[in-house]
């Protein structure tokens, strides 16, 4: 067994490597470009070697780097987690050259699988079921068009060397092909340094589910169950559970058998996922391999009780698997969701910046555990004042639960999120609460368009609506009572004899957009001390009471306690907002702002007028931090409505932004190479 491994990635994945190596005895090296020098992965590992600046082709691409850090440090092997290096061949086969374990499979087995067109023939080969498609290198944008008329619409555009989402386009028409073939290859040949594209049938009303597989040097290969990743966002995961609840136990058994073949035919070692696609009627279709470890493994971890990184390291240091197909267990239901940087709210833009509290909810499950035990786990590569560069993908932590069956993984995922605290940044949660409470996902049916369908115009508050929206207004009077209680017995110990009595009436101001704000009175009733704060709230349908017990304590994010004698989880921080009197108040994916008053203020807030933001119509403002990568017009040129004004890169993506109405260019504020800051003017119009 190794005494020391180095692990060639950042972030979360390498936290997970280094738990793993932990538990099982053995050193670890971490590298880290500038923006990581201070980075949780760097603080848990017993070495770090610095790879160069932020950005990755400085970094954590440089092959030579790494392997010269491993060197220097004595690894004797490379984990190379998911992303960067992972699936690149020229550098697995250079550690193998090197004396250094690759601990994932072999050269030419990332080789045959890694190249799309390529691991379709292979497929084929193997009797494992394949999309129709042209698999062939396409030569130009007009090519495509007509290859995708003769396969018949929808078809999938796709880079060879493609991944995470990148190179990938859906097309229904000739223009949709046109365009998406030239978009594909752009992003390909910027990604992968590859611009090879190739084209396949689109199945409808899909599901992406995935196999597992495990292999040895010894011949043995097996499965581990499926993961189902349907509910996507622009073909990137956004929830993954483990089982799938649409499959039945006899296309499980025929997927794992031909993800096995597969594996078997380019003699695979290490842990791998076999990706299909499946139709509605269960028939499947292989999509392709992924030569790696997968973000969403720990939902097999749960269910099976393995460690996979730990197989990954068993298998590349020579050892045979300890277990055969039947000992593979499945117990229970596992949910993932990948909480990321980005603001649900304004489309999805990626949110940089600084994390000014970052506290996880409660977990009792670990990275690196053997174990089907229920429960919540956290994996994450940020610490709390930690920073969120623009450099590298969005993801800030992946919450997983593991659950008695499905409806139990759902209910303790919500609760799961409602403890997470996110300050600084803007996260997805709110987005993931919604998913995890719709109908529809809730009764499992779904497929890979989801929420294309359901939030086909994005995402908006009114997409969360709560189910007792006035015990949100309870929960913010009974925090403005926590701290008026606290003011008044400070005031009582200065000047004694001038300490208030108790008020009982207020009036709850949920502040709403423009102005449009809603008020409801509030009534506190006498309580004694330990007992539950008895609040009625006046609805337009009647008062509605709860006796709200809170464990809260200055500062405090998170709040848990009983309402009417049911657990509950909320978040409430007061000045979050635009307004710094009120009190934001945060359950189940809704948020809102709550100014709690005196009945006489209400009545004068009332009349106060709305202070309408300044026009910024004029302006083409920067929407997120990022480098500025493009400025396609120039001053005094004509711009009609929908033509592409500048192109800013964050977290990988490029985002595009757009003239939202004809004019002319008066002046362009920034220079392609300019770091940009949220709402900051790229160019002007007259």
């Amino acid at each position: 067994m190794f005494t020391k491994i180095l692990i060639a990635n950042r972030g979360e994945i390498a936290c997970r490597v280094i738990a793993t190596a932990k538990k099982m005895g053995i050193a670890t090296v971490a590298v880290y470009s500038d923006a990581d020098k201070d980075a949780r992965h760097v603080q848990l590992a017993d070495e770090a070697v610095r790879l160069g600046p932020p950005p990755s082709r400085e970094s954590y691409l440089l092959a030579d780097k790494i392997i010269e850090a491993a060197k220097q440090t004595g690894a004797q092997a490379i984990h190379p987690g998911y992303g960067f290096l992972s699936e690149n061949e020229a550098f697995a086969k250079r550690c193998e050259d090197e004396g250094i374990a690759f601990i994932g499979p072999k050269a030419h087995s990332i080789a045959a699988m890694g190249d799309k067109i390529a691991s379709k023939k292979l497929a084929n080969e193997a009797k494992v079921n394949t999309i129709p498609g042209y698999n062939d290198p396409i030569a130009s944008a007009e090519a495509a068009v007509d290859i995708a008329k003769g396969i018949g619409y929808p078809v999938m555009i796709k880079a060879s060397a493609g991944g995470g989402g990148k190179g990938l386009r859906v097309a229904f028409n000739d223009k949709e092909a046109l365009e998406g073939f030239t978009a594909c290859q752009n992003e390909a040949r910027n990604s992968f340094g590859d611009d090879r594209i190739f084209i396949e049938k689109f199945v409808e009303q899909p599901r992406h589910i995935e196999i597992q597989v495990l292999g040895d040097s010894h011949g043995n290969v097996i499965y581990l169950n499926e993961r189902e990743c349907s509910i996507q966002r622009r073909h990137q995961k956004v929830i993954e559970e483990a089982p799938s609840p649409f499959i039945s136990d006899a296309t499980r058994k025929a997927m794992g058998e031909q993800a096995v073949a597969l594996a078997k035919a380019v003699k695979y070692q290490s842990a791998g996922t076999v990706e299909f696609v499946v139709g509605k009627d269960q028939d499947f279709y292989f999509l392709e391999m992924n030569t790696r470890l997968q973000v969403e493994h720990p939902v097999t971890e749960l269910i099976t009780g393995l460690d996979l990184v730990e197989q990954m390291i068993r298998v590349a240091a020579g050892e045979k698997l300890s277990f055969e197909q039947k000992d593979v267990k499945r117990e229970g239901w596992a949910i993932e969701c990948r909480i990321n940087a980005e603001d649900p709210f304004r489309n999805f833009l990626p949110s940089t910046g600084r994390l000014v509290r970052f506290e996880p909810p409660a977990q009792n499950l670990f990275q690196g555990q053997a174990t089907t035990d229920v429960g919540v786990r956290v994996d994450t590569g940020v610490v709390d004042g930690g920073e969120i560069p623009m450099f590298y993908d969005s993801m800030i932590a992946k919450l997983i639960v593991h659950g008695k069956d499905r409806n139990d993984a759902i209910a303790r995922m919500r609760e799961a999120l409602n403890g997470f605290v996110i300050q600084g940044v803007q996260s997805n949660i709110p987005f993931q609460a919604a998913l995890l409470a719709h109908p529809k996902f809730v009764s499992g049916d779904f497929n890979t368009g989801f929420i294309a369908e359901h939030y086909a115009h994005g995402f908006r508050a009114e997409d969360v609506p709560h189910d007792d929206p006035a015990f949100l207004q309870a929960l913010a009077v009974n925090l403005h009572m926590f701290y008026r209680n606290r003011a008044s017995g400070l005031q009582g110990q200065f000047w004694e004899g001038y300490k208030r009595l108790p008020r009982r009436d207020y009036v709850a101001c949920v502040l709403g957009e423009e102005g449009a704000h809603s008020y409801a009175a509030a009534h506190v009733g006498e309580t004694a001390p330990g007992e539950p704060t008895r609040i009625t709230i006046e609805t337009a349908k009647g008062a509605r009471t709860y006796e709200l017990l809170m464990s809260h304590a200055l500062g405090d994010a998170r709040v848990t306690g009983t309402v009417n004698g049911q657990p509950f989880t909320a978040q409430m921080v007061r000045g979050a907002g635009k307004n710094p009197l009120a009190i934001r108040v945060t359950h189940n994916g809704t948020r809102i702002d709550v100014m709690v008053m005196h009945p006489r203020t209400a009545e004068l807030y009332k009349l106060m007028p709305y202070k309408a933001p300044p026009d910024m119509s004029k302006f083409v403002l920067s929407p997120m931090p990022g480098l500025l990568v493009q400025v396609a017009v120039e001053p005094g040129q004509e711009v009609k409505a929908g033509e592409r004004v500048a192109v800013i890169e964050a977290m990988k993506m490029e985002n595009v932004l757009f003239a939202s109405a004809d004019g002319v260019v008066k002046e362009v504020r920034a220079a392609k190479g300019d770091s940009l800051a949220v709402d900051q003017a790229i160019v002007e119009f007259e």
